[in-house]
């Protein structure tokens, strides 16, 4: 995005009412390997300190990258085998016993496939490029065929949670106690969440989830395997926000973008230690608004708006410049 369209964006969501994040002490960085330009999923390893588990999001292969945040280079490409061709990678999670689990869930088509994958193998103890075997499940909803980019796998029972994006009804839908690979495994809507959702996460202590939009977001509370809203979260500006994870030590947020050369912008969570107050509802991060995903769209609205502006007066300056 560019410098001046930031700017005036981020004068727009302060008139809309959402907040600009400050950003944490440590932990952002640059993605700086020219095979990723489309950073779609985001995870912090817990046995690699400042590693992150990324990916692309369609036409590019089984293939998961390392990237060093001290650095922003990939220090090991892992090659998936025993799966099927990836269709439209979304997300990317680390489960319990440090397992990686990568959601094949993209459906642009909003229901084209009838079934999507997800991928469950081990996360290496020793970072170098490699090929690993990974189990496929097979997953459908319940309800009829979704489009998602949300999927997130609770640290302490290992269950797998997906969330749909809000043109076909966004909600969470909750997997079986346990995937099997043979057969299909249905996934079940437990609770709405009306977001635009581009990413989800679980804190590694498995007591908060967070759920990303493009320019806004929400966190809950996690009581009793269900959601239980607390408040909006506050997203950076960022050209096409499509990931997000805790870091290893909960205490952030980090928030990723498709491109290339992407940036990774980590934000301190609030009641980490930091003294900071947390926002309240609708105070911040847009998304926040009863109809669902109304928020959003209003953002999306003044950001092309902006743009215009933009447009027109760089066009006028030209102009002005010829006289």
């Amino acid at each position: 995005m560019p410098k001046a369209l930031a700017v005036l964006a981020a004068a727009l969501l302060l008139a809309l009412g959402a907040s600009v994040p400050a950003a944490a002490d440590d932990g952002g960085f640059t993605i700086d390997d020219p095979r990723i330009t489309e950073s779609s999923g985001l995870a912090a390893s817990r046995q690699h300190p400042g590693v992150y588990w990324t990916h692309n999001d369609s036409d590019d292969g089984p293939y998961l990258y390392a990237v060093d945040s001290r650095t922003g280079k990939t220090v090991a490409t892992l090659t998936l085998k025993g799966i099927g061709e990836p269709r439209d990678v979304e997300a990317i999670s680390v489960g319990p016993g440090n397992e990686l689990w990568v959601g094949d869930i993209g459906d642009n088509m909003n229901g084209a496939w009838d079934h999507v994958w997800i991928y469950r193998l081990p996360e290496p103890k020793e970072l170098k490029d490699a090929t690993v075997r990974a189990v496929q499940y097979n997953v459908r909803y319940a309800d009829g065929p979704r489009d998602a980019e949300s999927m997130m796998v609770h640290p302490k029972t290992g269950r797998v949670y997906i969330v749909s994006k809000v043109e076909g009804g966004g909600a969470l839908y909750e997997g079986p106690k346990s995937l099997a690979p043979q057969g299909m495994n249905v996934f079940r809507k437990v609770a709405p969440i009306d977001l635009w959702a581009t990413d989800g996460a679980f804190s590694p202590d498995g007591k908060r989830l967070a759920v990303r939009s493009y320019l806004g977001g929400r966190k809950y509370r996690w009581e009793d395997g269900r959601p239980v809203e607390d408040g909006t979260l506050a997203v950076p500006i960022q050209r096409q926000g499509e990931s997000m994870t805790y870091s290893a030590d909960g205490r952030a947020l980090l928030f990723g973008t498709e491109g290339g050369g992407s940036s990774v912008e980590s934000v301190e969570v609030a009641g980490s230690g930091d003294g900071k107050p947390s926002a309240p509802s609708g105070s911040g991060g847009g998304a926040s608004d009863a109809a669902g995903g109304s928020r959003d769209r209003k953002l999306y609205l003044g950001v092309l708006v902006g743009a215009g502006v933009i447009a027109v007066v760089s066009l006028g300056r030209r102009a002005s410049r010829r006289r």
